[in-house]
C-alpha cells in the first residue's frame, strides 16, 4: 500500500514539475533582447520628420519610414528591441529613399552597422538630406559625368504598371562625330549607373568612366548606355519566371524605338546589348537567351540564379503565397525541363563570394554545366567568373565593370 501512495506522489510531483521544466526550457530559447537607442544630430533648421530605417523587422525590414524618431532640437531620437549577437544596420532618411542622410562629402552615408551585445545608444551625424531628385536630374553636370546625360521622365509603358526615368549616356564625341553610329547596351537600375547622388548606396557603378576609359585605350567602340530606372515592382519585373516577358516587350515595342529615332544608334542583335546585377542579371539573361532577335549578349552580374519560389514568397510584396513554396531554384526546374538556349548569343557571368554572392556557387555551376552540355564554347560564347572578396552591392559591381564591358563591347 505504502508503494501505491509513493507512485501517486511521484506522478503528482512530475505533473507538477514539468510545465516549470517546459517553461523554463522556452525560456531559454527566447533571444536575450537589447534595447538600442539612435540619436542622430541632425541640420539646423530640419522640421520635416526624421526616420529610422535598418535591417531589422521592426523597421520594415528597410523601409524607408520604418520608425518616426523623437525631435529634441536638433537631435532625433528612436528605440528599438534588438537581439543580443545582431548585425543591426541602419540609415537616417527624411521618410524616403529619395531622401536619405548625407555625410560631409555630400554622398549618401553607407549602412551604419554596429554587433549589438548589449544595451546602447549608437550617435550618428548628418549633414545634410537628399534633395528633391528633380534637382539633381537637372544639374546632371554636377554628378561629375564624363559624358552627356540625357534624361526622359515619367516613362509611361502599356505593358508594365509603373511609370519610370530613363537615363541616356552619350560618349565624348558624341556631339561632334555627327556621322557616327554607336552600339547601344541597355542596363537595368538606371538611378545607379552614373550618379552618385542619386544612386542607392551611394555608389555608382561608374559606367561613364569605365566606357570612356576602355575607349580611350582602344579596347572598346565607344557605345551609348541607355538605363531604364527601376520601380516598386522590381522584383517582379526582372524575373523571368513572372514579369519579365512584359518588361521585354516594354523594352522591344517602345523604348528601343524610341531611342533608335532620337539617336545616332546601330541597328540588330548584334550591336544591342543588355546588363544588370541580381535579379537584373537574370533579366539580361531572359531578355539574350528569349530574345535573341533583339539582343546579342548579356552581362550577368551577382546573377541571382537561387530564385525559387520559396524566395518570391518570402520577399516579393504581393505575390502569391503557395502552402508549402518549392524551394528549388527556378533554373534548375528549366534545366531539368530541357529548355534550349539559341546559339549565337554571348553571355557574361559573374558573382563574389561574400554576403549574398557566397550562396552563388551551385547554381553558377549548374547553369555553367548546362551552356556546356548544349555546346557553348567556355570563354568564347560564354564567361564563367568568381570575384574573391566581391559582395553584393554598387561598389563591387563597379569595381569589375571593366571586365563584362570588354567582353560585349570589345573590338572583334
Amino acid at each position: 500500500m505504502r508503494g501505491f501512495f509513493l507512485l501517486v506522489w511521484l506522478l503528482a510531483f512530475t505533473a507538477c514539475t514539468l510545465p516549470e521544466k517546459r517553461i523554463a526550457a522556452d525560456a531559454a530559447k527566447q533571444p536575450v533582447m537589447r534595447t538600442v537607442v539612435v540619436r542622430a544630430e541632425v541640420p539646423r533648421g530640419t522640421v520635416a520628420p526624421v526616420y529610422l530605417s535598418g535591417n531589422i523587422a521592426a523597421l520594415g525590414p528597410w523601409n524607408a519610414a520604418g520608425q518616426a524618431m523623437v525631435a529634441f532640437g536638433r537631435e532625433r531620437v528612436a528605440s528599438v528591441e534588438i537581439p543580443a549577437g545582431t548585425l543591426f544596420e541602419f540609415k537616417i532618411t527624411l521618410g524616403s529613399w529619395d531622401r536619405e542622410a548625407l555625410g560631409p562629402s555630400g554622398m549618401v552615408l553607407a549602412n551604419h552597422r554596429q554587433i549589438i551585445e548589449g544595451d546602447q545608444e549608437i550617435k550618428v551625424s548628418v549633414s545634410d538630406f537628399k534633395k528633391d531628385l528633380m534637382a539633381y536630374i537637372q544639374d546632371w553636370q554636377g554628378s561629375g559625368v564624363k559624358g552627356t546625360l540625357v534624361y526622359w521622365q515619367d516613362v509611361t509603358s502599356k505593358h508594365l504598371a509603373h511609370p519610370r526615368h530613363v537615363s541616356i549616356w552619350l560618349p565624348p564625341g558624341y556631339q561632334q562625330q555627327t556621322s557616327k553610329r554607336y552600339r547601344v547596351i541597355y542596363m537595368s537600375d538606371g538611378q545607379n549607373l552614373f550618379d552618385p547622388r542619386i544612386a542607392n548606396t551611394g555608389t555608382d557603378w561608374g559606367v561613364d568612366e569605365a566606357m570612356t576609359r576602355l575607349s580611350e585605350a582602344g579596347e572598346i567602340e565607344p557605345a551609348i548606355v541607355v538605363g531604364a530606372w527601376s520601380s516598386p515592382a522590381r522584383g517582379m519585373e526582372y524575373s523571368p519566371w513572372h514579369d519579365a516577358d512584359k518588361y521585354a516587350r516594354f523594352l522591344t515595342d517602345e523604348l528601343m524605338p524610341r531611342v533608335n529615332s532620337e539617336f545616332r544608334t546601330r541597328l540588330g542583335p548584334q550591336n544591342t546589348f543588355h546588363m544588370g546585377s541580381s535579379m537584373g542579371g537574370l533579366l539580361s539573361f531572359f531578355l539574350t537567351t528569349r530574345h535573341p532577335e533583339a539582343f546579342g549578349g548579356c552581362g550577368c552580374i551577382s546573377t541571382h540564379f537561387p530564385l525559387s519560389e520559396a524566395m518570391v514568397t518570402q520577399y516579393f510584396p504581393g505575390a502569391q503565397q503557395p502552402k508549402s513554396p518549392d524551394q528549388t531554384p527556378y533554373i534548375e526546374g528549366d534545366i531539368a525541363d530541357g529548355i534550349v538556349l539559341p546559339k549565337g548569343v554571348r553571355m557574361w557571368f559573374d558573382h563574389g563570394t561574400e554576403g549574398l554572392d557566397a550562396s552563388y556557387s551551385p547554381s553558377h555551376a549548374s547553369v555553367r554545366k548546362w551552356l556546356l552540355a548544349q555546346g557553348f564554347i567556355e570563354d568564347q560564347d560564354f564567361v564563367m567568373r568568381t570575384i574573391k572578396g566581391a559582395d553584393h552591392n554598387e561598389a563591387s559591381w563597379r569595381a569589375r565593370l571593366d571586365q563584362p564591358l570588354r567582353f560585349l563591347l570589345g573590338r572583334q
